[in-house]
């Protein structure tokens, strides 16, 4: 919670804070809201989260819905005060009767959640409603996730659209890289590739990690824009360094092929192990060839095994391959016609074209 300006415009800083502490003792209740805020947040006071329930208590008693507000988000998170979920959900609902949309909606998080309360999807949706007619846009986003996926109501694509959209004009970037999911796919909406683009760079300028990748994604298909490989690594970088696994990926395979950037093994080793290092089957099995073939590291045929059974465990067809082939031909292990066999059918069951024919020809030739 922060508040702007909360001591006016006076230059007397210490003036200004004996004043509000003054105002604050004799009850007024914006005072006391405010001096709660300075606790909270440590503004021209030393940082007391107890002081500052205290105050929001003083203020939510005199019925100010943003301290019960606050209050309860105190309550329900134990800042400042022991964790008590019953009282969160009372002051949610006091400061909710008065219309606050805030409440509202941390009211409905606790109904969809079953925080404090039995889950009831049908209230909680209720609650977004109305918050979200009030413009809150956290609100919005939330109610068209639940058009989205049906949640509480019928799906409703188009109503998910709509407040989408209500969220993204607000400058939401969950809600902007939704809506333009929603136009990239036509769901809801007419497909317009140019103005998911569009939405995609809205979320991604403000550093929202999934539009970011998303946005890279199109500039290496030349999808809604012209193909650029230097702006999809531009924007698959951006993504990775926040930990986004596919952009990781991505970004390994633009290095391994000089894609939009120099040619660089040992960084696209590096990318490659960030996302294997997250348990991303992909990247493992991207490890594990970089380690086979020693691109970028030294060659390591156990290592290479090692990751390679870590992808082929989580159903990666080219992992589950790959450790055929290891056990096949003793690459890191023991040879083991019969395991390696095990796991050509799993590869060629989600349709590995290589493991396919190495099945194919094994039914052909049953001495393989």
């Amino acid at each position: 919670m922060k508040s702007n300006n909360v001591f006016g415009d006076k230059t007397d800083v210490e003036e200004n804070l004996r004043q509000l502490l003054k105002d604050a003792f004799q009850g007024l209740v914006l005072a006391q809201y405010n001096l709660a805020i300075s606790y909270e947040n440590g503004l021209g006071f030393k940082k007391d989260e107890e002081q500052a329930v205290f105050w929001y208590r003083k203020a939510a008693d005199q019925g100010y819905a943003n301290a019960q507000n606050s209050l309860a988000i105190c309550y329900e998170n134990g800042t400042g005060i022991t964790k008590n979920l019953e009282q969160a959900l009372f002051w949610y609902r006091k400061a909710a009767e008065q219309g606050d949309a805030s409440a509202k909606y941390n009211l409905a998080n606790c109904y969809m959640n079953g925080i404090g309360v039995k889950i009831d999807v049908n209230r909680a949706n209720e609650l977004y409603r109305e918050a979200a007619e009030q413009g809150l846009v956290l609100a919005q986003y939330n109610l068209g996730v639940c058009y989205e996926n049906g949640m509480g109501f019928m799906k409703d694509e188009e109503q998910a659209v709509y407040w989408y959209r209500k969220a993204a004009d607000q400058g939401y970037a969950n809600a902007q890289n939704g809506l333009a999911i929603c136009y990239d796919i036509g769901k809801g909406i007419k497909k317009d590739e140019e103005q998911a683009v569009y939405w995609y760079r809205k979320a991604a300028e403000q550093g929202f990690m999934n539009a970011q990748k998303n946005l890279a994604i199109c500039y290496l298909n030349g999808t809604g824009v012209k193909k650029d490989y230097e702006q999809a690594v531009h924007w698959f970088r951006k993504a990775a360094e926040q930990g986004d696994v596919v952009a990781q990926n991505a970004l390994g395979k633009c290095y391994f092929a000089g894609k939009g950037i120099a040619k660089d093994l040992k960084k696209a080793f590096e990318f490659f192990a960030k996302s294997a290092e997250q348990g991303d089957a992909y990247g493992e099995n991207c490890l594990g060839e970089c380690y086979h073939d020693g691109i970028g590291v030294h060659k390591d045929l156990n290592k290479a095994f090692e990751w390679y059974a870590k992808s082929a465990e989580k159903g990666n067809a080219n992992g589950q391959y790959n450790l055929g082939v290891c056990y096949e031909e003793g690459i890191g292990i023991a040879k083991d016609k019969k395991k390696a066999f095990e796991w050509y059918i799993k590869s060629a069951e989600q349709g590995h074209s290589f493991a396919q024919y190495i099945i194919r020809m094994a039914k052909e030739s049953p001495r393989m």
